[in-house]
Formats: C-alpha cells, structure tokens, sequence
C-alpha cells in the first residue's frame, strides 16, 4: 500500500518526457492503443500454453541453436539451461550450505523466525559454483545476445568475458507459502524515467514506436544508473539477465520461477503505464477496453513504483493496476528443474519468485562499470565481508567455513572476480 506521497517535481519529469516527442499525446496515445491490441493476443497465447512457453536448452547444445530458437529467447527472455553443472555437483553444494547455516547459527536471513533467503555472499559453495567454468560459459553466451546497433566497438567492453557479481541464496522450505517476492522487475526502480542515460533505453517507447524497442541494445546500458538513491540491495552494475542455478529439483507446482515471457511488450506496458489513466474503475469490468483509457499526465504518481522513505523500489506490477498484463494467467512457472540445471531472466523481465533450493548467479559482461565494481567486490571477498551493493554486516560478526582465494583455481574465474592472476 503506498502510504507516503509523490513528489510534486515528478509531474514536471512526466512533462519532460513527453515534450521531447512532436504531436505527443496523439502519437502516444496511437501507440498505447496498439500495445493493448498486441497485448490481448499475446496474454491470451502465453495463458493457453503455460511453461511449455518457456523455452529449455541443454548446456552442451548452446552454441548449436538456429538463428530462430536463439531469437526466441530473445524475445520471451528466459530461458532454462540444463545440466550446467552435474547433479550430485550441485547437490552437494546445498549440503554444504545446510552445513554452514548450522555451524553459524547467527547467519542473517528472512523470515526471522524460519530462515529461508539467506544473507550469505562468500560461503565456500557459492564462491566454487561462481567460480565454475559452465556457469561462466552460460553467463558469456547469454551476454552475448546483447549487440551495438552502431558497430562500433566499445572501450572496455567485452561480451566474451564473463564477470561475477556476488549475490544470495535461497532454501526454501517445502510446503511452506509467503509473498516476499510479488510480480516485480529487478535493475532500478523510477531510474527508468528519472536517469536520463537509463531513459534513452526506452527511446523508442517514450517517442510511440514501441515496436522498434531492442532490449538487448548495449551501448544505452553503459552508462545506465539503476540505483539513483543507494538502497542497500539495489544492484549497481549492469547485468544482462538474473540467474539462478538449481540445487534441488522443483517443478511448476512446488515453487519455482514464474515470469512474464514477453520482454518487448512487458517493457512497453509499464513505461508507457504512467502517461495514462483508466476513465472506468479499477474493478470495472470493461477495464481493457482501449476506449477507456485516455493520456494523462497530471499526476506525479508512476504505478507499480513505491516511494520510501530512503528511495523507491519497483516496479511491482498488480493485476489492478496493470490490468492488460492479465497476471493471474500470464505469470508463467519454469519448466521442471533439476540440480545443476539454471534458469535465467533478462534484467528488466516481469518476475515473481517462489524457488526452491536456488544460488543466485546472473549473466554479467565485461563491461567499464562492471569491472569497477568488481574490483571493489573482490577487496570484500578477500576481506571476508559483505559485498559493496549489500548491507553491511556488524564489524564483529565472523563465520566459519567461507571461501577463499584458493577456491577460485581456474584463470576464467580469477578474471571474473577481478582476482590477481598468477603468471607462470
């Protein structure tokens, strides 16, 4: 519930947006009435077929994929690749996790009173499944779907090398229910409007030709800032697509990930939701109808964006007041996963999250902010704290059984936690 009120200036930011676009409420309301169009059969298809929508790979076929399957991908921006690592690999990296918790009983984690989502960053497992060489490969292979439209090379940019970016893990357990992980999008909240470099992304959306919106240009990313307020949690870097690798099976029916596979029309429905409001209630039933929405940008609100104290946090799209994306049918599970099997999401994809036994590994390039980033990242790791974008832990806290430099061997891995390597 928004209790706390928008700041009148992000009426004149409405403004701001939409002047730049010649004949602007005309053209985007044209634009508007053709996403809804478009929405209506793709909502409709996506609910018909369910996680068979999702599309699924083996690790060794990646680089055998046509031209077709790989634009689906694209398009749907998910995908699950399977055996990443082997089974009894990632099995036994859970164990290991269990492990920990139980030797460091004070570990951070929510809910408080039954610990599932873990505040944990360099525990020996994550670091050895980050570390390995098939995850690495995964997260290069999906940065490069990403492209420059201009051809021109990029200082400091290389898709070929993946880097690592240190996040969480999640144990759930089975047969227990709770909502901290609504429909939401990760990689910024109000930055998509309020960041003048982040809007450029949106370009197309913002000028009515959403149509022409390529979520997988590069160059608009890089100097993209998603975390404008510095909320702890709010990553700063820039990451192709969030990731998980499975460390225990689950299957559409015992909590898994769900997402909204249809990233074009998805990023054009929620940046083009602030301009425009419904003439009929919420809970009215003609609330799809086109006729019944007019441009609007009067009020300083951005719906699914929530304002706090220290920032915001968003988007979280409802089925009330984001109708047209019809998430009560839309929101589609994964596919069956088993462990060492991965699941990644592009970065600005419509989730909602109820995973099982799950490392959080996304797709990171090479890219100038990135590499900064990591290099700050690699002094926590050796230092055995907290990673920069995180909160902080007490300076007395200490646990047993975290990674080390030792565990991360391979030259792949050293580069992509910005370690020192060792020439012979």
């Amino acid at each position: 519930m928004q209790n706390t009120p928008w700041p009148e200036r992000f009426v004149d930011l409405k403004r701001q947006i939409v002047e730049a676009t010649p004949d602007y409420e005309k053209r985007l309301t044209e634009s508007w009435k053709h996403l809804l169009g478009e929405l209506d059969k793709r909502t409709a298809e996506i609910a018909q077929v369910g996680p068979d929508y999702i599309p699924q790979v083996r690790y060794e076929d990646l680089d055998k994929l046509s031209a077709e399957e790989v634009d689906i991908i694209r398009r749907k921006a998910t995908v699950v690749i399977k055996d990443v690592v082997d089974d009894s690999e990632a099995r036994a990296w859970k164990t290991a996790l269990d492990d920990f918790i139980k030797a460091n009983p004070h570990v951070q984690g929510f809910p408080e009173q039954d610990k599932q989502f873990f505040m944990l960053y360099w525990t020996r497992p994550q670091v050895q499944a980050r570390a390995h060489p098939n995850v690495l490969k995964a997260s290069a292979w999906l940065n490069k779907l990403y492209h420059v439209k201009s051809g021109k090379p990029l200082e400091g940019v290389d898709l070929n090398v993946p880097l690592v970016y240190a996040d969480r893990f999640r144990i759930r357990h089975p047969g227990i229910g709770w909502n901290n992980f609504p429909p939401h999008v990760d990689g910024g909240a109000i930055e998509r409007w309020e960041d003048e470099s982040f809007r450029k992304c949106y370009a197309d959306i913002l000028s009515g030709n959403w149509p022409a919106h390529d979520p997988y240009e590069l160059e608009g990313r890089l100097d993209a800032r998603s975390s404008l307020y510095g909320r702890p949690g709010q990553a700063t870097i820039f990451r192709s697509f969030q990731g998980w690798l499975a460390m225990s099976e689950a299957a559409p029916t015992q909590g898994t990930l769900r997402v909204f596979p249809d990233l074009v029309l998805s990023n054009a429905y929620t940046i083009l939701r602030p301009f425009f409001r419904p003439t009929v209630p919420l809970d009215s039933e003609d609330i799809l109808k086109p006729e019944n929405w007019v441009f609007d940008i009067s009020t300083p609100d951005f719906p699914g964006i929530l304002v706090l104290e220290n920032g915001f946090s968003g988007p979280r799209p409802t089925p009330e007041l984001h109708p047209h994306l019809r998430l009560e049918k839309t929101m589609t599970s994964v596919p069956k996963v088993n462990p060492g099997d991965m699941v990644f999401w592009h970065c600005q994809e419509h989730t909602g999250q109820e995973d099982s036994a799950v490392m959080y590994i996304g797709a990171v390039p090479q890219t100038p902010m990135n590499t900064d980033y990591v290099k700050k990242q690699a002094e926590t790791f050796l230092a055995g704290i907290n990673p920069p974008d995180f909160v902080k832990d007490k300076p007395t806290t200490t646990y047993v059984g975290l990674g080390v430099d030792a565990d991360v061997k391979e030259h792949i891995a050293r580069v992509a936690m910005g370690l020192p390597i060792q020439v012979a």
